[in-house]
């Protein structure tokens, strides 16, 4: 099944600067994340940002809240952003069946909303070169187990050229031209 650019939502999950600094390859996972957020406006595709207790934590890395506007992030204390009234009330607001989430912890935060998600009856594809741990083990084994109860593992590239779709749509020339570098 083709991630459709009408129906799908991207989720970023507690990409949090506070946190950033003892994440594994923290740099690559905060360019991925910020081109699947750029993709996504040039597709029309919206983007919700969670936050793990930014009280405490901090808020989203500045290099990605620039590209969003406040309102696009929801604060939560659960790990999984579907047993977070408020950030699951936003999630199905978006009135998408679609669900792409990059982020971090892979183990913890994504990991339990991926498999939430599924639950409750979204497809579920997680961005496999935009998600990270602390440690890479962790990483490694989230998406294997994430794979193995039927979420959709997938690269950003793949859900960049699924929301394009064609080589003559209005957005391409544009997605090949910044996106493919």
């Amino acid at each position: 099944m083709l991630i459709s650019a009408d129906n799908s939502a991207l989720l970023v999950i507690d990409v949090q600067a506070k946190l950033l600094s003892g994440v594994y390859e923290n740099e690559k996972l905060v360019d991925n994340c910020h081109w699947l957020i750029e993709v996504a406006q040039l597709m029309g595709v919206p983007v919700l940002g969670s936050e793990q207790y930014p009280k405490g934590v901090g808020p989203t890395t500045e290099r990605l809240s620039q590209l969003l506007a406040a309102d696009d992030f929801v604060a939560k204390t659960e790990f999984s952003c579907v047993d977070s009234d408020a950030c699951y009330s936003r999630i199905q607001s978006m009135d998408r069946k679609s669900i792409v989430i990059c982020g971090m912890e892979a183990h913890v935060c994504v990991l339990q909303t991926a498999l939430r998600l599924k639950e409750e009856g979204f497809q579920v594809y997680v961005v496999a070169d935009a998600v990270s741990a602390r440690n890479p083990v962790d990483t490694e084994y989230a998406l294997a187990r994430l794979r193995d109860e039927g979420v959709r593992i997938v690269t950003r590239e793949m859900v960049g050229f699924e929301w394009v779709r064609r080589s003559d749509a209005p957005q391409f020339k544009t997605f090949s031209l910044n996106f493919l570098r």
